[in-house]
């Protein structure tokens, strides 16, 4: 699935960020591929926002769509981590 129909409080796990410029500034926030993250929100039409440990990262919709996910554990029900 890609971020961009992932639900909020949803843990998913980061599979494929396809863009290369995008991959560097999720580095510099701590987030690769195969990084655990929450779905803190999603704007009607607008980002998602992600959350891992205490940092917020906002993705645009357009590049939601490019990158790859997996949810973890029960469908995104249970543990909330960051």
């Amino acid at each position: 699935m890609c971020l961009d129909q992932v639900k909020t409080g949803d843990e998913i796990i980061i599979k494929e960020i396809p863009d290369s410029m995008a991959k560097t500034q999720f580095i510099r926030f701590g987030i690769g591929e195969g990084s655990t993250v929450v779905c803190h929100t999603k704007i009607p039409f607008g980002p998602v926002v992600l959350r891992k440990n205490r940092q917020e990262i906002a993705v645009g919709r357009e590049l939601a769509r490019t990158i790859r996910v997996e949810r973890r554990g029960n469908g995104g029900k249970g543990h909330r981590r960051g």
